[in-house]
């Protein structure tokens, strides 16, 4: 079958078909998704009825694997093995979290405008995620084409953000919606890291705002007008005209690229409603700032 791309929305998003991800890929292929993310930011593949070792090996043709997603909470048992982040509503036994777990309340940060790993000293390059289980009531995963919107910023703006450095911490995110239940050990690992505001793709040479809820300050300025400077920046970057919206269905593939996109999953009925969605993520190329103390 040959493979064809359809875009879904005028600056981001596309759905390919003609790829099975159960096989291994050719080059050929490999080099089409990629022109493809290049190009469109978000794929859909739908139809992808894939197991967890299938899905590692089609992530593997795009770079190293960033491992540990599910680490960050140090008191968490984990479902899935440490190359995948779990993101459903389900704990060790494939019971629905209680309303007041510990794992629940972190991970409801995800419903926040974020890049996946920008806490992370390298953060991602793509994240693949498939549908297990799926609901149609809620729970759609909305993404935002940071290249348009930095592209529809005036140039007083472009030349201000041009080399700003913000610091990025999941505590920031988390802390954002009123989860601070970390322990020490917990603290130590998410201290800030550091990333350029402006980052520029390596193959299209397009410039994007590196913007994300793990954003708690810029260095060099006071903090709160870091923060009122930021959700300017938010607000402007997820305009609908900026946003595809995914509605989910069983056996869907999305895969997107986190260094020109932001995204957040939106409600659903997680206490009652079994989600199931598991994700992979390869490692962008490197540091977006050399490190120091933040």
């Amino acid at each position: 079958m040959p493979i064809e791309v359809h875009p879904l929305q005028r600056h981001i998003g596309a759905t390919m078909t003609g790829i099975d991800v159960r096989r291994p890929q050719t080059a050929d292929e490999v080099a089409a998704i990629e022109a493809g993310m290049d190009k469109h930011a978000v794929l859909v593949l739908p139809g992808q009825d894939i197991d967890d070792q299938q899905q590692l090996a089609f992530t593997r043709n795009f770079g190293p694997l960033q491992e540990g997603a599910n680490t960050t909470l140090t008191a968490t048992t984990l479902r899935l093995g440490a190359a995948f982040a779990d993101v459903s509503n389900l704990d060790k036994d494939n019971q629905r979290l209680e309303r007041n777990d510990r794992r629940r309340m972190a991970a409801l940060g995800n419903r926040l405008w974020h890049s996946d790993a920008t806490f992370r000293i390298v953060p991602a390059r793509y994240s693949l995620l498939s549908g297990r289980i799926t609901t149609t009531a809620g729970g759609n995963t909305e993404f935002a084409d940071m290249r348009a919107a930095y592209d529809a910023l005036d140039q007083a703006t472009k030349d201000e953000i041009e080399n700003l450095v913000c610091e990025h911490s999941l505590i920031y995110s988390r802390g954002q919606l009123g989860f601070t239940d970390f322990t020490d050990a917990e603290r130590h690992s998410m201290r800030p890291v550091l990333h350029r505001l402006v980052r520029t793709h390596p193959v299209t040479g397009r410039k994007s705002l590196l913007l994300s809820a793990h954003i708690g300050a810029i260095v060099g300025w006071p903090r709160p007008e870091a923060m009122a400077f930021i959700r300017d920046l938010m607000e402007h970057a997820t305009q609908p005209e900026f946003v595809y919206v995914h509605r989910w269905t069983r056996h869907d593939l999305v895969i997107w690229d986190n260094r020109t996109t932001m995204h957040r999953v939106r409600r659903f009925d997680d206490l009652n409603v079994v989600r199931d969605m598991r994700r992979t993520t390869t490692m962008s190329e490197g540091p977006t700032v050399a490190q120091q103390a933040a």
